[in-house]
């Protein structure tokens, strides 16, 4: 830990909203513009210098040599990381944006390779990915390794998102139908100035992360913070996120047919 992080974030940030906006006033200065959000982070999570050097981290964790189905959020930061699962014949699942439109599946024996770069983006990832549906995402198989941006990250791996709970929600969803392995593994990939220290108010619906990298270092969660299968907790829903995400119908569909 650098003493110059420490100073970026003092204690004094206690709640989720002042944590971002001090975050995201650090990121102005490494973040890379989206091209339609531009430096709005509130709705969408950016890349930044050195993410490359991020994803070659991860790409030599155990858990992503040794993993057989992935998910991967689809952060700009984690384009690359994109490109080398197919590079690495890593089959992975992606969600659409605010899961709109369910879930993409890439396995990499079925694009050419000459097209990998262009398929890590989001505009190929349509191109060039299979649509699923929960049902559908659970045939795969399990998730052995889950990965995902964030807007800040503590070390104590409490994550905030754009502030939706996307993530919270899709790791819920995957608990919920059994898509998880007995104990996958969750990686924050962000910038060095997205970790802070201070004590981050988690609750029990956000899902911690086992380990979080950056560009410069590969930070291990304590164990005793750990990840607990999620549950749709169907009150606690922003408005209209029902009618507006058909996986979720599915599962409460699902759900319904099975009790």
């Amino acid at each position: 830990m650098t003493s110059d992080r420490n100073s970026q974030h003092p204690a004094d940030l206690l709640t989720k909203e002042a944590i971002r906006e001090h975050v995201w006033q650090a990121l102005r200065k490494v973040a890379r513009p989206d091209s339609r959000f531009h430096w709005n982070f509130a709705e969408f999570i950016t890349d930044y210098e050195g993410s490359e050097d991020g994803a070659r981290r991860i790409q030599e964790l155990p858990a992503w040599q040794n993993s057989t189905l992935m998910f991967i959020t689809p952060d700009n930061n984690l384009e690359v990381l994109r490109r080398k699962a197919m590079e690495d014949g890593k089959r992975f699942v992606m969600s659409t944006y605010g899961i709109a439109r369910g879930f993409l599946y890439i396995d990499p024996a079925r694009i050419p390779a000459q097209n990998y770069g262009w398929a890590a983006t989001l505009d190929g990832m349509d191109r060039f990915a299979l649509p699923l549906g929960l049902a559908e995402v659970a045939a795969l198989g399990k998730f052995d390794l889950l990965v995902t941006g964030a807007s800040a990250i503590s070390t104590s791996g409490v994550r905030f998102g754009k502030g939706h709970g996307y993530f919270d929600l899709e790791w819920a969803m995957f608990s919920e139908t059994h898509c998880l392995t007995e104990n996958p593994t969750v990686v924050c990939a962000g910038h060095d100035v997205q970790v802070v220290e201070v004590a981050l108010p988690g609750s029990v619906f956000d899902t911690r992360v086992d380990l979080i990298v950056t560009p410069t270092q590969t930070i291990t969660v304590p164990a005793e913070y750990g990840h607990q299968p999620g549950h749709v907790v169907w009150e606690r829903l922003e408005p209209g996120m029902l009618e507006r995400i058909p996986v979720l119908q599915e599962l409460r569909q699902l759900q319904e047919l099975q009790s």
